[in-house]
């Protein structure tokens, strides 16, 4: 297909939402994600409907090439769960620091900074399982296969 094509499936498929409106629209069938699109370049994540920290939020671009076009997808996770993983990466090192240099207390310095790794470790399985889910609806929106290897 090629970039136009693409780009009115994905608008067809894809609901500019702002969380701030008191009105909530009903959701729609054919609506499977969430995000704005702005001419070939696109900011998007899976529409749910509870909260979830670890959902990706995905960037991309559509780049049009002699026979069909090119899709760039860029996972992330929101900025508001960098946020959360960064302040309790520092607090888990800060008192891993305070478990060593102050009170010389190797067991709790050692649940400290295991409890960090922990957090990490969790939450990017956890979002490596949400990247699949969406890569699974991002083609099946675009009525394709997940591809060759694909789970």
């Amino acid at each position: 297909m090629d970039q136009q094509q693409l780009i009115k499936r994905l608008d067809r498929a894809t609901r500019n939402v702002n969380f701030l409106d008191a009105v909530v629209a009903l959701p729609e069938e054919s609506v499977v994600f969430n995000g704005s699109l702005k001419g070939s370049r696109f900011v998007i994540s899976k529409k749910i409907a509870k909260a979830d920290s670890f959902l990706p939020l995905i960037k991309g671009e559509v780049s049009p090439l002699a026979k069909g076009c090119l899709v760039s997808l860029n996972y992330s996770f929101f900025p508001a769960t960098v946020f959360f993983l960064s302040f309790w990466g520092a607090i888990t090192f800060l008192l891993t620091v305070l478990f060593l240099a102050v009170f010389q207390d190797w067991k709790l310095a050692a649940l400290s900074a295991v409890a960090g790794l922990g957090n990490y470790g969790f939450a990017f399985w956890h979002f490596r399982r949400k990247v699949r889910e969406s890569q699974l609806l991002f083609h099946d929106m675009l009525d394709q296969k997940a591809g060759r290897g694909a789970p």
